[in-house]
C-alpha cells in the first residue's frame, strides 16, 4: 500500500490518500456480505460448470466426431462458455454495486433472525408427523365410508 500526501484538509492538516498497490481482483466493499457472496458464487459456479458440461455433451452429438476440428470446437466452446460466465459471475458477486448492496443487506437481515433450537425443531417435526398421520387416517376413513355408501346406493359397482 502506498500513501500520497496531497493538499491540506480542514484545520490545515494534510490529507492522506491511500491507494492500493499491485494487482489482483478488486471487490466492492470487500469486508461485507462475505457469506452471501460466497454462497452465491459457489451455487452459480456449480451451475456454470454443469452448463459447460452440458454444452460439451450436446456439441459432441452435433459435430461429426471423425472431423479434425471436433474436439477443439467441443472443448473450446465449453471452456469459453465457462470463462465468459465466470467473468459475469465475478462482475455480479464482486463488482456490481446493486447486487452487492443486496448481498450485504441480506447478510445483515440474516443476522437478525431468531433461529429455533434443535430441541424445538425436533419437537415441531414430531407434531407435524403425528398430524400428517392422523389427517391421512381420517381421509382414508372418509374414503372407505364414501365408497361403502356409493356401493350401497348402487352408484359404484365393485
Amino acid at each position: 500500500m502506498s500513501d500520497a500526501v496531497s493538499g491540506s484538509g480542514s484545520g490545515g492538516k494534510p490529507q492522506v490518500k491511500t491507494t492500493l498497490g499491485g494487482g489482483g481482483l478488486r471487490l466492492y466493499r470487500p469486508g461485507q456480505g462475505y457469506y452471501t457472496r460466497l454462497g452465491t458464487a459457489l451455487g452459480a459456479g456449480v451451475i456454470i460448470i454443469a452448463g459447460g458440461l452440458f454444452i460439451g455433451s450436446q456439441l459432441g452429438g452435433i459435430i461429426n466426431p471423425k472431423a479434425s476440428y471436433a474436439l477443439p470446437v467441443q472443448y473450446g466452446v465449453s471452456v469459453g462458455f465457462i470463462l465468459v460466465m465466470a467473468a459475469v459471475l465475478y462482475w455480479i458477486v464482486g463488482l456490481n454495486r446493486k447486487a452487492n448492496e443486496f448481498f450485504i443487506a441480506t447478510e445483515g437481515e440474516m443476522k437478525k433472525v431468531s433461529w429455533s433450537s434443535k430441541k424445538d425443531v425436533i419437537r415441531s417435526t414430531k407434531v407435524v408427523i403425528v398430524w400428517v398421520i392422523l389427517i391421512g387416517a381420517l381421509i382414508f376413513l372418509a374414503d372407505i365410508i364414501f365408497m361403502q355408501t356409493f356401493r350401497w346406493i348402487h352408484v359404484l359397482k365393485a
